[in-house]
């Protein structure tokens, strides 16, 4: 038990919602995954830092596959990287497959990451960066107040879902094109079902 919450929520399930809600429901709430060449490159990315451990470069003790956890948000996971400094920085880094790009769902993954160390440690950790293996470069992050309220209202909101059983709406959007959950979440089919259950609404209601 993590503080008040009796089921904690993976740091990970932010990062899906701040997706797609509806995947975020898929994969933490109804357990399902499929596996396609996004996910598969992005495992084997996470691959290189998977493995506990910690290293000594030029005076900083970089941190592998740390866990993580937060009793104020109900909070569970790892994080990659986290190096700690001579001078007492914390600094968290999230390994993410493709180029260096940025997505405000990877940066509520890393808040969230650094919020949990900021409980665990009593340190500020106010940055991080996400590394992008493709193009090999760091992107770095302010933990800004904006991005941790952000974090406090996604927990929020996954745990209502999570509450209430009922999944999200599909998204039927860009997004749905790389999601390995396609097939799993339907998201054209259940739109054009919503469709026409409006429709016949619009009808029963003029017929009144």
């Amino acid at each position: 038990m993590i503080g008040e919450y009796t089921n904690p929520i993976s740091i990970s399930a932010l990062q899906h919602w701040g997706y797609c809600p509806r995947q975020c429901g898929l994969i933490h709430m109804e357990q399902a995954f499929e596996e396609n060449i996004h996910t598969a490159r992005g495992r084997a990315v996470h691959g290189l830092v998977d493995e506990p451990g910690y290293t000594i470069k030029s005076g900083v003790k970089v941190e592998r596959a740390l866990p993580l956890w937060s009793e104020r948000f109900g909070l569970v996971g790892k994080a990659d990287v986290v190096e700690f400094h001579r001078d007492s920085k914390v600094f968290p880094v999230e390994f993410k497959y493709g180029r260096k790009r940025r997505k405000v769902y990877d940066d509520l993954q890393l808040a969230a990451q650094a919020m949990c160390l900021e409980e665990m440690l009593g340190r500020p950790v106010p940055r991080g960066a996400i590394y992008h293996a493709s193009s090999r470069r760091r992107r770095e992050v302010d933990i800004t107040e904006e991005l941790r309220r952000r974090v406090a209202e996604t927990v929020t909101e996954i745990r209502t879902m999570l509450a209430c059983g009922v999944l999200p709406p599909p998204a039927n959007d860009g997004r749905c094109r790389e999601c390995s959950l396609k097939e799993i979440c339907q998201p054209e089919a259940v739109a054009a079902t919503a469709k026409l259950r409006k429709a016949r609404q619009l009808l029963f209601d003029a017929e009144q």
